[in-house]
């Protein structure tokens, strides 16, 4: 039994299939042992990503832990899973629409058991290894933007780096946002993320510091909500990756798994098709 409904994880295990570079076989014989099919590792991927299992328990006798981390590695260098998030948030901006006028952007602090290129000591778990993602979403709290980064560091700090791989993601959909509005909380009231955002024409609204602002207030909740969405796999709730491509990959699937289940729940009061969910509520 799949643990992601098929009804998300069909689309996106088919999108990311066809993306893949063909691959030639050139051995001199054809005798060699078959090639494990790209289906049952990427299962075993979306298995990992979704439980706090590592990759020996979701190994069995049909694919090996080495040959999953061998394929993983295959697919980050072909670049895959950047062009699968670029298709998928494509695909919600035309049938839905990203809601790219009214930002909102947060810090999410996770555990970081083994350490590594994106982990730091977690002011908030006593010096444990910890990572902390730089989360920025649309107004209704699609992730279009995550960037990982050790849980030592401040989030004022993250927003630049951020804010250029939104505007890089918008360069690619063609969709550039007019008057955009970013919504922060008090933890960016400093002086360098007034003048990053005037830079980039971005209206600022964030709570000042030293004042008991409701998470209501201009739409910070849904930033939360996301941040939500992404603890409940529990690959990013415990990063045991230590290399930063394979925590961005496992952040890709997850914003992947996430905009896919959105775009369901809300085209399904406007659209028709073959496989329709009797219900929105999908778990």
């Amino acid at each position: 039994m799949s643990v992601v409904p098929a009804s998300i994880i069909d689309p996106i295990r088919e999108e990311f299939l066809r993306l893949l570079p063909a691959r030639p076989d050139s051995h001199p014989l054809g005798c060699h042992n078959p090639r494990i099919a790209d289906t049952v590792v990427f299962d075993r991927l979306v298995l990992a990503l979704v439980s706090v299992m590592g990759y020996e328990r979701v190994a069995d006798r049909a694919c090996s832990a080495l040959t999953i981390r061998r394929r993983r590695d295959e697919w980050i260098e072909a670049g895959v899973i950047g062009h699968l998030l670029l298709t998928v948030l494509r695909a919600y901006d035309q049938i839905v629409g990203l809601e790219l006028e009214d930002l909102a952007a947060d810090g999410c602090t996770t555990k970081a058991p083994s350490g590594g290129q994106r982990a730091g000591k977690s002011p908030v778990d006593r010096g444990k290894q910890g990572t902390k993602h730089s989360q920025l979403t649309d107004g209704y709290g699609i992730p279009v933007v995550t960037v990982p980064a050790g849980a030592n560091i401040r989030d004022h700090t993250l927003l630049p780096e951020t804010l250029d791989e939104f505007t890089a993601l918008t360069d690619r959909l063609d969709h550039a946002p007019q008057n955009p509005a970013l919504s922060l909380d008090a933890g960016y009231d400093y002086r360098p993320v007034h003048t990053a955002l005037a830079e980039r024409g971005i209206g600022p609204r964030i709570s000042r510091r030293g004042t008991k602002t409701p998470i209501q207030t201009d739409g910070r909740w849904v930033v939360e909500r996301t941040n939500s969405w992404m603890n409940n796999f529990g690959k990013l709730r415990r990063n045991t990756e230590r290399r930063r491509v394979c925590t961005e990959f496992f952040l890709a699937l997850a914003t992947a798994t996430i905009t896919v289940r959105s775009l369901i729940r809300r085209a399904w009061y406007t659209h028709r098709w073959d496989t329709h969910p009797r219900s929105p509520r999908i778990r």
